[in-house]
C-alpha cells in the first residue's frame, strides 16, 4: 500500500509554482456611508473595485460561474466593505436562514490577518439572508474557532444583477500593531450555493497545506488609532423549576424559584491582549448534553458548550497526541474545561428516612482569562477560575445538618507560544494548577499540577512537519487520596500480574510523564487531478503515574502507542467525482512492562460526487487485543480478534430534503463478539426560515463471555466474575429551528434515550491471557447458580456442597432518559440578548423494567411525568461597549 502511494507521488505532474500575492489599496472614508446593503454612496467612488476571483472548488483555477467584486474603506473607528456578487440568475440565489455561524445559502466571507503574523486571522461571513458568521482562524488555517462572537454590522440587498452587501467592522474587534502605515493580510471567499462552488480572491492551491500565510495584502491603512476594547454585559436571570411533589420530602415541594445576577466583561489591556471575565456566570441557555452510558469503565467525554469557556479555547488547547490516525488516546487533554463547575465529587452519609438536598453542579464564583497575541509572535493565554464550597443539606424529621460535598477550588491555566521564522517554527508551553481547600481529603487531591512543552517545525513551503511535546503531572494529597488514585480505573496499580507498577499505601504524591513525537507531510506537489500524498507517523506515551483528570482529560495511563496514517487525496474534480481520498491507518500499543496490548489495521475510502452526494467505506482488522483495564485490576485479559466494516452515504445537503445513513459492523472470531450500529438522519427545509433535523441510531453490543461483572473472594483468592452481555441502545434526536429574523430564532432540541445491558452465562476468569478463548474462562453450571428475585442477587455454590460460597448483585439494568430544550433567542441589540428557555429532563426509575420490549420501554417511560423536571428560565443581558 505505502509503495503504491509513494509511486503516485513521484509520478505527480504538477510542480510547485510561485504565486504572486495580490494587493488592494484602500483609502480613508471621506463621506458618510449608510449601511443598507446598497453601496451607492459617493464615498465608495474613492476606491476601485477589487475582483478577479478564481475557482477553488470544484474546478480549481477555472473562472468562477459569476464574478465577485469588493471595495474597502476605513475611518478611525470602522473598516467598511462593499460587496457586489454578480449572478445572471438572481431568482436562483439561495436565501436560506440559520443561526449565527451556520453559514446557510449563498454567502461572502472576508478573512483579515490584522496581526500580519501569517498564521492567524479574523473571519467575517455574511449570507445573502443576512445571517452573520464569525470565526477566529489560527494555525495557518488548520483551526477555525466559531465560538468567537465579535460585534459587527451588515446588510444585504438582492437586485437584478445579483446581490450586494455592506459590512461595518469596528476596529476594536481586531488586533493590530501601532505602525503608522499598516499592511494586513486579506482573503475573500464566495459560495454559490446551487452549484456548491467556492471562488477566492487570492489563489491558494488546495494542496499547498497553507492558508493565512498566502493571503493577499491590504495596503493604504494609515494612522489608525489603537482602540482599547471595553465591553461590560450584566445579566439577570429568573428561573422556576417544576416537578412532582414528594410527600414527606421537605426539599421536594413541587416548585423552586430563584433570581440571580452576574456580570460578563471584556477589557483590552493592550491592543493585542484581552481580558475576559465573568462573575457568578449562568449558563441556563446552553443545550443539554446528550445521554450516554458506558459499561466498559471509561469516563465519558462531553463537549464544552458554555460561552465563556468555548470562546478562544483554541489558545488553551493542548492535546497530548492530536493524530490524524485518531484512536482512543487521541482525546487526552491537559485542559478540559468541563472539570470547572462539574458535579460535586462527594456525597453525604445518610440514614434511613433522611432526605437530601444535593447540588447538581459546583457553583462558579468567578472566572477570568487573559489572551491575545503580540506583534512579536507571542501567543499568551491565562485562565483563572474559582468554584465555591458546596454542601448537601440533610433533613431528619425537621432537624437539618450540612455535609461538605465539594471544597472551595481554584483552577489556573497558563499557555504560551512563540512564532519563529514567520510561523515555520513554533515553540510553546503550558502549565495548569488545581488547589483545593480542606475537605474530602480522602478522595480528592489537595493540589494537582501539570505542564508541558511543545515544538513544531515546518519546511519546504510548510509541506513537511515535525512535532513533539512532553508533559508532566504531579498530584498531592493524603495517603487515602493517593491510594485512591493508584487504584483508580485509569491506573490500576493493584493489577494482578503487573510487573511495572505496584501499590504503595504510604505515598502522598504521584508524578508522571507523557509525550508525543511525530512527523509527516501535509502538502506539496499535486498531479493533474490535484492528487497528493500525505502521511503522518509517530509515537506517544503515558507513564503509569501520569494523572491529568483534576483539570484535564485522560482515559488511561501506562501506554505506549505507535500510529501511522497515509493517504492519497484527489482534490480536483474528475470523471464523476468532485474529490476523493484513500486512507491507510495502523495502531500498535504496549504497556510499560513491554507487553503488547493492541494491533489494528484500517483502510478506508471516501468521495464526494459531482451531484454532491457523499459516500465512504472502511475495513478494520484487529488481530490482537489485550486489555489491562477490562477486569478492573484483576489481571489482564485477551479479548477476541475480529474484523469491522463501516459504510455511509449522504445525499446532497443543499436540497430541501437530505438524508444520511451509516452502518458499522464488527465480528469477533469464533462468534465471540458482535457489534452492530446503524444510524439514519433526515434534514428537511420546508421554507428558508425553518428546518427540521431528525436522527435515529441503534446499537447492539454482544460479548460471549468476557464482560466484567464483579470481583469476589473465594478460598482466599480473587474470583473475577464475567458473563455474556447483550446490550441494546436506542437514541432519537430531533432539532427544529425557526429563524424569524437573523437575530430572532426559536430552537427545539429533544432526545429520548434508552440502553439496556442484560447479563447471562456467568463464569469466572481462569487464564485471561490464554490463546484460546475457551481456556480463558470457566462458565458456571446451572446447578451452581441460584437467582433471588426478591433482592436481585446471584448465589454461587461453586463446590456443589449445598452451601453458598459467594454471591453478587445482578448487573442488569434498564436506563431511560429524556432531555429537551426550547430556546427563544433575540439579539435585540448587537451583543445584547434576551433568552426564554424551557428545559424538560426526565430520568424515570425503571432500572428493573427488563421484560418489556426496548421500544415500548422507551415510549412508555421517557415521557412519563413521574421524575420529570421542567425548568422555565428568562435571561436578559445588555452589553455596554466603548
Amino acid at each position: 500500500m505505502l509503495s503504491l502511494l509513494f509511486i503516485s507521488q513521484i509520478t505527480a505532474q504538477k510542480q510547485d509554482t510561485i504565486i504572486q500575492k495580490k494587493k488592494y489599496f484602500t483609502r480613508h472614508l471621506q463621506a458618510a456611508v449608510t449601511l443598507d446593503g446598497i453601496p451607492n454612496e459617493a464615498a465608495w467612488n474613492d476606491v476601485d473595485w477589487g475582483g478577479d476571483f478564481i475557482q477553488s472548488q470544484p474546478y480549481e483555477e477555472r473562472l468562477p460561474s459569476h464574478p465577485t467584486q469588493f471595495k474597502i474603506l476605513y475611518d478611525d473607528r470602522y473598516l467598511y466593505i462593499a460587496y457586489n456578487c454578480l449572478d445572471a440568475s438572481p431568482d436562483s440565489i439561495s436565501r436560506r436562514m440559520g443561526r449565527r455561524d451556520e453559514f446557510p445559502g449563498d454567502w461572502i466571507e472576508v478573512n483579515i490577518d490584522s496581526y500580519h503574523d501569517l498564521r492567524t486571522a479574523f473571519s467575517f461571513t455574511l449570507s445573502v439572508s443576512g445571517v452573520r458568521g464569525d470565526e477566529f482562524v489560527s494555525n495557518n488555517g488548520n483551526n477555525w474557532d466559531d465560538n468567537w462572537n465579535p460585534i459587527w454590522f451588515a446588510k444585504t440587498h438582492i437586485n437584478k444583477t445579483g446581490w450586494t452587501a455592506e459590512v461595518k467592522i469596528p476596529l476594536s474587534q481586531l488586533r493590530y500593531n501601532n505602525d503608522p502605515e499598516k499592511i494586513w493580510g486579506i482573503q475573500f471567499t464566495r459560495r454559490i450555493f446551487r452549484k456548491e462552488e467556492r471562488s477566492i480572491w487570492q489563489f491558494i492551491p488546495q494542496g499547498s497545506g497553507v492558508w493565512v500565510s498566502s493571503f493577499g495584502e491590504l495596503h493604504g491603512l494609515k494612522n489608525i488609532p489603537l482602540h482599547r476594547q471595553i465591553e461590560i454585559a450584566p445579566y439577570l436571570t429568573t428561573q422556576v423549576d417544576a416537578y412532582r411533589k414528594e410527600p414527606g420530602n421537605p426539599f421536594a415541594k413541587g416548585t423552586d424559584a430563584k433570581v440571580s445576577a452576574g456580570l460578563d466583561g471584556k477589557v483590552a489591556i493592550t491592543n493585542d491582549l484581552i481580558m475576559d471575565f465573568t462573575i457568578n456566570p449562568d449558563f441556563g441557555q446552553v443545550e443539554a448534553d446528550p445521554s450516554q452510558v458506558r459499561i466498559d469503565g471509561f469516563q465519558t467525554y462531553l463537549d464544552e458548550k458554555r460561552p465563556f469557556f468555548i470562546e478562544s479555547n483554541n489558545i488553551f488547547e493542548y492535546q497530548l497526541t492530536g493524530s490524524e490516525a485518531g484512536g482512543d488516546y487521541d482525546a487526552d487533554l491537559l485542559f478540559y474545561s468541563r472539570r470547572i463547575g462539574s458535579s460535586p465529587h462527594g456525597y453525604p452519609h445518610t440514614n434511613s428516612g433522611e432526605y437530601v438536598k444535593y447540588p447538581q453542579n459546583t457553583s462558579i464564583l468567578g472566572a477570568a482569562k487573559f489572551s491575545g497575541k503580540t506583534r512579536k509572535g507571542w501567543s499568551i493565554g491565562i485562565l483563572e477560575s474559582l468554584t465555591g464550597r458546596e454542601n448537601a443539606t440533610i433533613d431528619n424529621n425537621g432537624k437539618r445538618r450540612k455535609e461538605l460535598v465539594e471544597p472551595l477550588t481554584n483552577y489556573a491555566i497558563a499557555r504560551i507560544q512563540k512564532d519563529i521564522n514567520g510561523g515555520n517554527t513554533i515553540i510553546g508551553g503550558i502549565f495548569t494548577a488545581v488547589n483545593r481547600d480542606k475537605g474530602l481529603d480522602d478522595i480528592l487531591h489537595k493540589s494537582a499540577y501539570s505542564g508541558g512543552l511543545d515544538f513544531i517545525h515546518f519546511w519546504k513551503n510548510r509541506s513537511w512537519f515535525i512535532k513533539a511535546n512532553a508533559v508532566f503531572s504531579n498530584v498531592n494529597g493524603t495517603k487515602a487520596a493517593i491510594l485512591n488514585t493508584q487504584t483508580s480505573f485509569e491506573h490500576l496499580f493493584q493489577r494482578i500480574g503487573a510487573k511495572e507498577v505496584s501499590v504503595d499505601t504510604n505515598r502522598t504524591s504521584l508524578s508522571g510523564t507523557g509525550g508525543t513525537f511525530k512527523f509527516g507531510k501535509i502538502g506539496g506537489k499535486t498531479g493533474k487531478y490535484g492528487q497528493i500524498f500525505k502521511f503522518e507517523t509517530g509515537i506517544t506515551f503515558r507513564s503509569p503515574e501520569l494523572e491529568m483528570n483534576d483539570i484535564g482529560f485522560m482515559l488511561t495511563a501506562n501506554e505506549i502507542n505507535h500510529f501511522t496514517w497515509a493517504a492519497i487525496q484527489w482534490q480536483k474534480a474528475f470523471s464523476i467525482f468532485r474529490n476523493a481520498r484513500i486512507n491507510y491507518n495502523h495502531w500498535f500499543r504496549w504497556d510499560f512492562s513491554g507487553q503488547l496490548l493492541y494491533q489494528q489495521f484500517n483502510v478506508n475510502a471516501h468521495t464526494t460526487f459531482k451531484n454532491n452526494w457523499q459516500t465512504g467505506s472502511g475495513v478494520t482488522w484487529n488481530p490482537y487485543d489485550v486489555s489491562n483495564t477490562s477486569l478492573r485490576g484483576d489481571g489482564s485479559v485477551r479479548r477476541p480478534a475480529g474484523i469491522g466494516w463501516n459504510w455511509y452515504v449522504n445525499t446532497d445537503s443543499r436540497k430541501k430534503v437530505s438524508a444520511s445513513f451509516n452502518i458499522f459492523k464488527f465480528w469477533g472470531e469464533d462468534h465471540t463478539l458482535n457489534f452492530f450500529s446503524p444510524a439514519i438522519g433526515i434534514y428537511y427545509v420546508p421554507v428558508n426560515t425553518f428546518n427540521i433535523n431528525l436522527s435515529f441510531s441503534y446499537d447492539k453490543y454482544w460479548r460471549k463471555q468476557d464482560q466484567f461483572v464483579e470481583s469476589v473472594m473465594y478460598n482466599n483468592t480473587v474470583r473475577t466474575i464475567v458473563a455474556r452481555v447483550n446490550q441494546n441502545t436506542l437514541r432519537f434526536t430531533g432539532r427544529l429551528t425557526y429563524n424569524i429574523t437573523p437575530d430572532l430564532t426559536i430552537q427545539y432540541y429533544g432526545q429520548p434515550f434508552i440502553t439496556r445491558p442484560v447479563y447471562s452465562n456467568f463464569g469466572y476468569v481462569v487464564n485471561g491471557l490464554a490463546k484460546n478463548f475457551a481456556d480463558r474462562f470457566t462458565a458456571f453450571k446451572p446447578n451452581q447458580v441460584e437467582y433471588n428475585n426478591l433482592n436481585g442477587t446471584y448465589s454461587i455454590d461453586e463446590n456443589n456442597d449445598g452451601i453458598t460460597d459467594y454471591s453478587f448483585s445482578s448487573p442488569d439494568f434498564n436506563f431511560v432518559q429524556f432531555r429537551s430544550n426550547l430556546i427563544v433567542r433575540w439579539e435585540y441589540k448587537p451583543g445584547s440578548e434576551l433568552y426564554f428557555v424551557w428545559s424538560d429532563g426526565n430520568t424515570p426509575d425503571v432500572a428493573s423494567d427488563l421484560q418489556s420490549n426496548i421500544f415500548n420501554s422507551l415510549l412508555n417511560n421517557a415521557f412519563s411525568g413521574g421524575k420529570a423536571r421542567n425548568i422555565f428560565l428568562v435571561k436578559w443581558t445588555y452589553r455596554f461597549v466603548r
